[in-house]
């Protein structure tokens, strides 16, 4: 599930400078091989930015969906620092835990045409964004990680949600090699399907709708767990729009939020690669913002 954000259907051609942003961004998206609905998945939910698409940045006009994310306490969704930065001027992101959040919008722009203020208040909850100061990193570490902090009782009044349990210090390190590849991950998100090959060239169909897949274990490095999405040793995977969103790792029977979707192959058939929670730097990001264990 790793991918790039897809656009609205039904609303108009991004800008250039738009388009820009959406190319310079990692893949990310959930396959359709071995995947799920996550109805269950209450703490996952999308990125919502509304932006200018017209000559007056002052009045950001289209509504969109872009990424994936997760609840990991109250008022704080973690994502990633790709997802939140390098939007156009007066660029508002917001968040939305609905399970069908294209569906959502579809319905507040046949309900609210033209009128980006209300689509926006329809579908999400607004947020203000804190990335990661260091970003973008050396590959070693691209400090790839960021959190959209919204109000509580907001959110709270338009969904039922338990956040995510954050990994303890060095959690995965301390598993090991050997311990990482009994384990058993799960990768959740609203992106894209694997590519397709059309006449065009390759196209990533679906998005929109939060969904589920396993994969398992594949390397772990000091920022980096590499995840395999292949098809045929059971796995599924992310792709397009799967950015920032959440791989569970199931330790001592707990689900524990592992890593979040960065990047990985461009058609979304083989490696997940997901920022680990679990290291000191990440960890030093997100004190001020949750209780870390």
């Amino acid at each position: 599930m790793r991918r790039t954000p897809k656009l609205v259907a039904g609303a108009a051609a991004a800008t250039a400078a738009i388009a820009a942003v959406l190319a310079a961004q990692p893949a990310a998206a959930i396959n359709s091989y071995n995947a799920t609905p996550a109805p269950e998945r209450t703490e996952t939910g999308a990125l919502i930015v509304q932006y200018d698409n017209d000559a007056d940045p002052a009045t950001p006009d289209r509504v969109d969906w872009f990424c994936s994310g997760t609840l990991v306490d109250a008022d704080t969704f973690l994502t990633a620092a790709h997802c939140t930065t390098d939007w156009p001027e007066g660029a508002k992101l917001s968040v939305s835990l609905d399970q069908d959040v294209q569906g959502a919008l579809d319905a507040a722009h046949a309900a609210h045409p033209g009128d980006a203020d209300a689509i926006s208040a329809a579908v999400a909850v607004p947020g203000t964004a804190v990335s990661h100061p260091g970003y973008p990193g050396p590959s070693s570490d691209t400090h790839d990680i960021a959190v959209v902090n919204v109000d509580a009782k907001a959110l709270a009044k338009r969904w039922s949600f338990t956040p995510a349990t954050l990994p303890t210090a060095g959690q995965l390190s301390k598993l090991g090699p050997q311990g990482l590849k009994k384990t058993d991950f799960t990768v959740v998100g609203y992106g894209t399907e694997e590519a397709e090959r059309l006449p065009g060239g390759h196209v990533h169909p679906g998005g929109g709708v939060r969904m589920k897949a396993p994969v398992s274990y594949n390397a772990l490095n000091d920022a980096w767990i590499r995840l395999s999405m292949h098809e045929q040793q059971g796995d599924g995977g992310a792709c397009y729009g799967d950015s920032g969103g959440p791989n569970f790792a199931h330790i001592g029977g707990k689900l524990i939020l592992a890593a979040t979707t960065v990047t990985g192959d461009t058609p979304c058939y083989a490696t997940n690669v997901t920022y680990r929670l679990d290291t000191t730097g990440a960890r030093d990001f997100l004190a001020p913002h949750v209780k870390l264990p």
